[in-house]
């Protein structure tokens, strides 16, 4: 039986790797150290026999006993909300999280998948994004800890590959949403949910004409287990590439919530906020086969029916 080791795994994405890894038949090692994951998230696996869990912060040493096929790192928070509260956090698990992480890789021979993301762009001066794009990110703004570190993550990665020989793989991370995303999130999509269900103004910053690309959570996991198991070491976009403005998520919300309380509440831009988003997932598609197969109103529905039973709605 193979074995992987899934960091983040209490967290919205790294659950469902878990789920997905338990299916196929692996061992699993769940590492999180619950700064933003949630121990609710995968309770249900707590009865598993191949499922087992530690509780421990990757910038510390990471010791894992026996051999290990595979590391997912899906450590990191992931929202402006997060990242602005913990900063210092969010750098020190990009970087030395991280560092420890190709450690563990390169004594156990295992294979790396690390998690980046579309922030690695920055505040785009090329639509849609395609990999060769080096980015356009301000190191010293407010989401410069979390563009940076990410940044930081690849190169490291790229050292052990090219320096060590360790086998890697690097995802970049467009937009996600769906069951098990936190409600204070601060994230579009959660945010909205939220609201628009508690009846309370949607917030949308500046005119909510910026964009953003949202793919449904079951589509990553797929794509992240085919890069995984492919035989390419560069980064490899996901993400879905039907563009939409803040604006039209926000009324395609209201209209599924149907709270006719429920208003737009304008709020002044972020600063650095991108003003587009959209994927060029063509790598993708080429080297795997992969492509987002749920459509938005499919599966705005199955993540409101979660939101529904988090808010008691």
């Amino acid at each position: 039986m193979k074995r992987v080791l899934i960091t983040g795994a209490a967290g919205f994405i790294g659950s469902h790797l878990c789920d997905r890894f338990l299916r196929e038949g692996f061992h699993v090692i769940g590492m999180d150290n619950l700064l933003t994951g949630s121990m609710k998230n995968i309770e249900h696996l707590f009865s598993e026999p191949h499922f087992e869990f530690h509780h421990h912060d990757i910038t510390t040493y990471v010791h894992v006993a026996g051999d290990l096929d595979y590391i997912l790192h899906f450590a990191s928070p992931a929202s402006p909300i997060d990242y602005l509260k913990m900063p210092i956090q969010t750098l020190k698990v990009g970087s030395l999280g991280t560092h420890h992480l190709l450690g563990l890789a390169k004594a156990k021979k295992s294979r790396i998948l690390i998690a980046s993301t579309s922030e690695v762009y920055g505040d785009p001066l090329i639509h849609p994004q395609v990999e060769e794009y080096w980015g356009n990110v301000n190191p010293i703004g407010p989401r410069g800890v979390y563009d940076e570190a990410k940044r930081f993550m690849e190169a490291i990665t790229m050292a052990y590959h090219r320096f060590h020989g360790v086998e890697v793989r690097i995802i970049r991370i467009f937009n996600t949403y769906g069951p098990r995303m936190r409600i204070e999130d601060g994230r579009a999509l959660p945010a909205f949910m939220a609201q628009a269900l508690r009846g309370e103004g949607l917030t949308v910053y500046g005119d909510g004409s910026q964009t953003r690309s949202f793919c449904y959570v079951n589509d990553l996991v797929e794509g992240i287990y085919r890069l995984l198991h492919g035989a390419y070491s560069l980064p490899v976009n996901m993400g879905n590439p039907d563009e939409i403005s803040i604006m039209q998520l926000a009324k395609e919300i209201l209209d599924l919530v149907g709270n006719k309380e429920a208003y737009i509440d304008y709020r002044p831009l972020p600063e650095d906020d991108p003003k587009v988003r959209q994927p060029d997932i063509s790598l993708a598609k080429r080297l795997f086969g992969w492509e987002p197969k749920v459509p938005r109103n499919e599966g705005l529905v199955h993540t409101l029916e979660y939101f529904k039973t988090e808010l008691g709605k």
